[in-house]
């Protein structure tokens, strides 16, 4: 079963986004802020997280690079930041700063599904084939 990191500072669009994932079938983490996703990442070891980005102790971007930078056995898990940043500059500065997909808030369930279902593909075939994880 794939397990997923929803890692969102707003308690109500956490409960939201784990409740959906999980009607979905996917097992879900969750954490309060980027340093909590961190710790979680680090010993839950999940196959996809969905982030935040604008949180308190640690945003988002923080996460990212400091998975990149200081745990690269981590850096290959996706990650989709999920966002009220909705410009195009926090889009590409999202993207270019190694983030698998970017959605924005509010969050339109069936495209968020339909980029961990892809995600999940991708996943399973590295497994299948020995790539990757």
């Amino acid at each position: 079963m794939i397990t997923i990191l929803c890692i969102e500072d707003e308690d109500q669009i956490r409960s939201l986004v784990v409740e959906e994932l999980e009607d979905a079938g996917f097992k879900t983490l969750q954490a309060t802020n980027g340093r909590e996703g961190l710790e979680m990442i680090l010993t839950k070891w999940p196959d996809i997280v969905i982030c935040d980005i604008t949180m308190p102790e640690m945003d988002g971007h923080q996460l990212l690079a400091d998975i990149q930078l200081n745990h690269p056995e981590f850096s290959n898990i996706p990650f989709i930041f999920l966002t009220a940043l909705a410009d195009r500059d926090n889009l590409i500065a999202g993207l270019q700063a190694g983030a698998a997909d970017y959605l924005t808030k509010p969050i339109d369930f069936d495209i968020l599904l339909a980029k961990l279902t892809g995600c999940v593909t991708r996943i399973e075939n590295d497994k299948r084939t020995g790539r990757g994880f």
